[in-house]
């Protein structure tokens, strides 16, 4: 009876094969193995009836496993690596979106810094010189020497010249990038010309009309700042046609300018913070340099240390003003 039982057992199964067959065909293909799809029902019938002899059938069909033998196995193993295969491709998409847009801010970095960086550094001078260049000034009494409005005028068409430049390279108008380039290393000479004498005119003017009080050592602030940029706009000439060199040594050199636009801020002039903050803005060169080189140019590397000696020493002597400091200025402003 129980040999009997199993086989009206394996009977019913296969008749239960045989009337789901379409649905199985569809939902299991892996069980008719290379026979393919069966539209013969009777050979469907015979093919499904050897299977339910050597496999062991489950209570339910369907989306459930028709064995929990080997044919369970394989068709687990199937679903798995189905999924695997599905989730590797959405990882794969989610890497490449993330390295489309490091790619993206890698080339806006690489294309548009020193344009944008032109336009911050403007927006830097605006902003801090609107706290001390107003009607007052222009109609101050006594009246300011004539020098200081030619000295404002050249640092600002400087600040024009950069935007002017960095543009020009981004719609690759070289040639005119390359002829301007020229009215600005006149312009350059001209400002560390009027930087030094403006320094020297203005501190007598402090001591010998408004009756300031030591403020001569100052002087190391001015002079360390034309060192600087005259030392850069120098090299930057040199490297003209090595626009890797080229483009950051311009970039410092127009960095260390604007410690007189920050330092119109009492707390930053106060605590002597404004050479910090020109650092951070170089500092930003070398962050752009790090994301699209994946190195810092060596520029930095080389200019920036020797860039921190300077303003190190020009802090010491305005703040400490050593004696042998205060003789050197003496002796320069002719007092």
């Amino acid at each position: 009876m129980a040999r009997l039982g199993g086989e009206a057992r394996d009977l019913l199964f296969s008749f239960r094969f045989s009337l789901l067959c379409p649905i199985s065909i569809g939902i299991y293909p892996d069980l008719l193995g290379e026979a393919g799809p069966f539209f013969c029902l009777p050979r469907l019938f015979l093919t499904l009836s050897h299977a339910a002899t050597i496999v062991p059938p489950t209570r339910h069909f369907g989306n459930r496993a028709l064995s929990q033998d080997g044919e369970k196995t394989h068709i687990v193993q199937r679903s798995r690596e189905t999924f695997v295969a599905i989730g590797d491709t959405g990882l794969t998409a989610r890497i490449e979106r993330e390295a489309s847009a490091t790619n993206q801010f890698k080339t806006f970095l690489s294309r548009y810094f020193y344009f944008c960086m032109s336009l911050v550094l403007a927006a830097l001078v605006v902003v801090g010189f609107s706290r001390t260049v107003n009607v007052a000034l222009f109609h101050a009494n006594p009246p300011r020497p004539l020098l200081l409005w030619m000295h404002g005028a050249a640092f600002s068409t400087w600040i024009v010249f950069f935007i002017a430049q960095s543009s020009l390279v981004r719609v690759r108008k070289v040639s005119v990038h390359r002829a301007l380039g020229w009215f600005g290393a006149g312009l350059a000479a001209v400002m560390v010309v009027l930087g030094f004498a403006i320094a020297v005119v203005m501190t007598r003017f402090d001591i010998l009309v408004l009756h300031q009080k030591g403020v001569d050592s100052f002087l190391s602030v001015p002079f360390g700042d034309m060192i600087v940029f005259g030392s850069c706009v120098g090299a930057a000439i040199n490297f003209r046609k090595k626009p890797a060199y080229h483009r950051p040594l311009l970039f410092i050199a127009t960095c260390h300018l604007m410690d007189a636009a920050v330092g119109r801020f009492d707390f930053i002039f106060n605590h002597s913070l404004f050479y910090l903050a020109v650092d951070g803005l170089i500092a930003l060169g070398m962050m752009r340099d790090r994301v699209v080189d994946g190195r810092v140019h060596k520029v930095y590397l080389y200019a920036l240390p020797a860039i921190i000696v300077v303003q190190t020493f020009a802090i010491y002597t305005w703040r400490v003003n050593p004696a042998w400091w205060a003789a050197i200025t003496h002796a320069i402003l002719g007092l």
